[in-house]
């Protein structure tokens, strides 16, 4: 008889394990999926400043800004264009208040002589911005070049 008992317990603790396991697995199928993207700008030309903002602007409109994690590291020359005097700094400010991470490169930064201060308003810091595009891109992050 003790073995029977044994035995019942060890089939009741393998079914419970399964069920939970099975929960689990809902529970991960049933968290929203939210795309993962990341732009980077290393120059100062508007005409490809637009580009890269109406791309983004454009991907939230189809993904929609609650399932998506998009993120723009500006580096080199394009660094200037995040001062809030800039001529995009209006769609910059517009992308931040969308939920879009806008990181300016602390080295750029250094060499073009540009303080936090100076940026448009939301913009972080990283202190590289390639080391931002390479991290992004292990965590999954799609690159999309514009």
């Amino acid at each position: 008889m003790t073995h029977a008992i044994r035995l019942l317990a060890a089939v009741l603790v393998a079914c419970s394990a399964v069920t939970d396991t099975a929960h689990a697995a809902d529970a991960v199928a049933a968290a929203p999926v939210r795309e993962q993207a990341i732009f980077a700008v290393s120059d100062a030309d508007p005409a490809k400043w637009n580009l890269t903002l109406g791309n983004i602007a454009n991907a939230l409109d189809g993904i929609g800004a609650d399932k998506a994690d998009i993120e723009l590291v500006v580096y080199g020359p394009g660094i200037t264009m995040l001062k809030k005097d800039s001529v995009v700094a209006d769609r910059i400010t517009a992308l931040v208040g969308r939920g879009v991470r806008v990181v300016a490169c602390q080295n750029s930064m250094r060499g073009f002589r540009i303080e936090a201060a100076d940026l448009a308003p939301g913009v972080g810091v990283v202190p590289s911005g390639v080391v931002e595009l390479i991290r992004r891109e292990h965590a999954g992050y799609a690159y999309v070049r514009s």
